[in-house]
């Protein structure tokens, strides 16, 4: 996966969200605690700290920064900090060579940085239309990338439907429902 592929997910949160930037973003983000506009910046959150740990390459654990959202911040302004947050994620992936490692529990290459990235902001973008009520899925593309980076165990099926039941967020047809799941971004 490559920052092409973070702004993508950027952009289609964007698209999906900022037409409904003026509603209650107070509400819980589907089944989250969260209220959606703090999912929505938990999402700028991680993509920062991703950036970092790329560019830093910390061997040991997260590198002891965090991003502060203002409480004043409008969601049309936080999901400004998203795509921004994902642009500093996509320029730290593509500026990295293939054999740059920075620690998420073991090392992870650029690629599975990218992936997370994106894994974040089309699970949270889900979370969020959830809480305002607004029908939308994960794109497929994105989501089968996602499957093939960070779950490489999923089962067969539709690539929106199965990110979503991997992580717990809907039933999958022959399968349990998850209540627990971990993906895997660190190489072996």
């Amino acid at each position: 996966m490559t920052g092409a592929d973070l702004l993508q997910a950027a952009d289609e949160m964007t698209r999906v969200l900022h037409p409904h930037a003026e509603r209650d973003w107070s509400v819980p983000a589907g089944s989250l605690t969260w209220s959606c506009w703090t999912t929505a910046a938990h999402v700028a959150h991680d993509l920062l700290g991703y950036a970092g740990q790329v560019t830093g390459r910390p061997d040991d654990g997260y590198l002891p920064y965090d991003l502060r959202v203002s409480p004043t911040a409008s969601p049309a302004q936080v999901l400004t900090v998203v795509r921004a947050c994902a642009g500093l994620l996509a320029a730290a992936v593509d500026a990295a060579g293939p054999d740059v490692r920075a620690w998420h529990f073991g090392p992870c290459d650029p690629a599975g940085f990218a992936a997370m990235g994106v894994a974040e902001t089309l699970l949270h973008t889900y979370d969020i239309t959830l809480g305002l009520g607004v029908p939308w899925g994960p794109p497929q593309r994105l989501s089968a990338l996602v499957l093939r980076r960070l779950f490489p165990d999923a089962p067969d099926g539709a690539a929106p439907d199965v990110l979503l039941w991997m992580t717990g967020r809907s039933d999958l047809p022959g399968h349990s429902r998850r209540d627990a799941w971990i993906w895997r971004a660190a190489l072996d």
